[in-house]
């Protein structure tokens, strides 16, 4: 049996005929900048994950109500994952590298029709200053059996608060036509060198910069 607590739902990738090269499987991101006395301390994320990925896990919340036992075990299971790949997220503020807090003060899963929904709160280790400051944002998983994007350019962005002092974009990257074809030969098996981190190639970039 497949290993229900599998974030990516690799078992489900593996087995569906359409699963012919990477990604196999789409998560729409939405994030919302968090902010407290003038700094940056955190990102409100929600992911949406296609339908086929959401299979198993909606399999087994079955018809658990929204606040039942076995969804907050799902969204338990889920969040380890997460937390492992470090949120499988990078933000960058004067070409270093911002720590996370390793424990989300909240999260969640849910089921939007057909569709998994995960949310949760990605907290800074410790708040960084936003006046004049500039910073780059990425979601991705390294190997890109994962494509994690913005449907939209407004799906990134600031509370009412900041909107005066601070603006936010989506870059979506150009790669090569090298890569893609390197993305398109990898079999449904196969995994790029680690040290690629061939997602990263495709990966958008979110940039925050305030005055």
């Amino acid at each position: 049996m497949c290993n229900k607590i599998a974030f990516f739902a690799l078992c489900t990738a593996l087995f569906s005929p359409m699963a012919l090269a990477h990604p196999h499987s789409f998560i729409t991101l939405v994030t919302t900048v968090m902010a407290e006395n003038d700094q940056l301390t955190g990102l409100k994320m929600q992911w949406t994950m296609d339908e086929i990925t959401s299979a198993d896990l909606l399999y087994d919340a079955g018809d658990a109500k929204p606040d039942s036992p076995v969804w907050k075990k799902l969204a338990a299971e889920v969040m380890a994952n997460v937390l492992g790949q470090h949120y499988f997220t990078e933000l960058w503020h004067k070409g270093q590298k911002v720590t996370f807090n390793n424990l989300p003060p909240e999260y969640g899963l849910a089921r939007v029709g057909h569709q998994a929904v995960l949310t949760f709160i990605l907290p800074l280790a410790h708040p960084q200053p936003l006046k004049g400051q500039t910073y780059q944002l990425a979601t991705f998983d390294p190997t890109y059996f994962v494509d994690m994007s913005y449907d939209h350019p407004a799906d990134a962005s600031v509370p009412k608060t900041l909107a005066s002092q601070c603006k936010i974009s989506v870059k979506t990257p150009q790669p090569t036509e090298d890569m893609q074809a390197f993305a398109l030969s990898l079999d449904k098996a196969d995994a790029p060198p680690e040290d690629m981190e061939l997602g990263k190639q495709f990966a958008q970039q979110v940039t925050l910069q305030c005055q």
